[in-house]
């Protein structure tokens, strides 16, 4: 009788402590009685009925991510592509989690490709290479809408990989390649005209300082010019002030005329057109010559 009460106490036990539940942090549970919802467990230690009451789900508030496997979809101008999403979403309200749709991963993943299709079929394949963040955004706007009577918040969508055929990435690849090629000869040509007119400028440049050079030159040469003949003229000039101041006699002035004549004679002239007064001059030199030599013949 005592080992009886022994065990009927040892099972009291053993249920009461199965009857016990901690709930993890980011973690709730779906409590039904008596086969209907009745709660959810949030974080902390929790007791059920046993008998009555059982944990339906467990449910992770994490952000979960789910990559889905790649999907053929058709572009408007009729190209076959292969498109693989990713979906990162979280759980919102774990009772329209567990009861508001059977497999809730296998919906999203058919509910993704479907909404995939229906975009990517209004978009050439131009577009679509290059309009990512747009199907993006319109994919997580209509999975979002569609999983929230789910108790599911979609946060992002991302396109992981774009596959084109083959022959698609072939031609996109030569087509590439002679971009790249047209802007090489553009960027060559660009540089060689820019190199011509750097040089044209130089050459002009150097040409203005030559004649600026040369013009500097000239203008120092007639300043040079114009200052001695400016000299000579003071000299000539202060030469006749001091003769005049010297008052000289008509004889010295008809001797420096005669030394003037002999200047003139010397030059390249082949008219030369005397003065009266210098032929006077001449014949009283003459004459005073011949009365030099009369007394130097008859000593002899």
């Amino acid at each position: 009788m005592g080992i009886l009460i022994v065990l009927i106490i040892l099972i009291v036990a053993v249920i009461l402590i199965r009857c016990i539940r901690i709930v993890q942090q980011a973690r709730a549970y779906v409590i039904e009685r008596l086969g209907a919802y009745e709660t959810t467990w949030n974080v902390g230690l929790h007791l059920k009925l046993p008998f009555i009451e059982r944990v339906a789900k467990v449910v992770s508030l994490k952000e979960q991510v789910a990559d889905f496997p790649p999907q053929p979809v058709i572009t408007k101008d009729n190209v076959t592509m292969q498109i693989d999403t990713v979906v990162y979403f979280q759980i919102t309200d774990p009772k329209l989690y567990t009861y508001g749709i059977e497999q809730p991963m296998v919906a999203i993943e058919n509910l993704a490709a479907t909404t995939l299709r229906n975009i990517i079929g209004d978009l050439e394949l131009d577009q679509c290479l290059t309009s990512r963040d747009i199907i993006n955004t319109k994919m997580r706007s209509i999975l979002d809408e569609a999983t929230d009577p789910w108790g599911i918040k979609v946060n992002r969508v991302e396109l992981k990989n774009i596959l084109p055929p083959k022959e698609i990435q072939n031609a996109m690849e030569k087509q590439m390649k002679a971009e790249r090629e047209r802007r090489e000869a553009i960027l060559r040509a660009e540089g060689e005209k820019r190199a011509a007119i750097l040089e044209a400028e130089g050459e002009k440049e150097s040409a203005i300082l030559r004649a600026d050079a040369k013009k500097q030159q000239q203008i120092l040469e007639a300043e040079g010019q114009a200052e001695a003949i400016l000299k000579v003229q003071t000299a000539t000039a202060e030469g006749i002030r001091l003769i005049n101041e010297s008052c000289p006699t008509d004889a010295v002035i008809k001797i420096r005329a005669l030394e003037a004549f002999a200047t003139a004679a010397n030059g390249k002239a082949t008219k030369i057109i005397i003065p009266s007064e210098i032929q006077s001059l001449a014949g009283l030199a003459a004459g005073l010559v011949e009365t030099v030599k009369e007394p130097a013949a008859k000593a002899e």
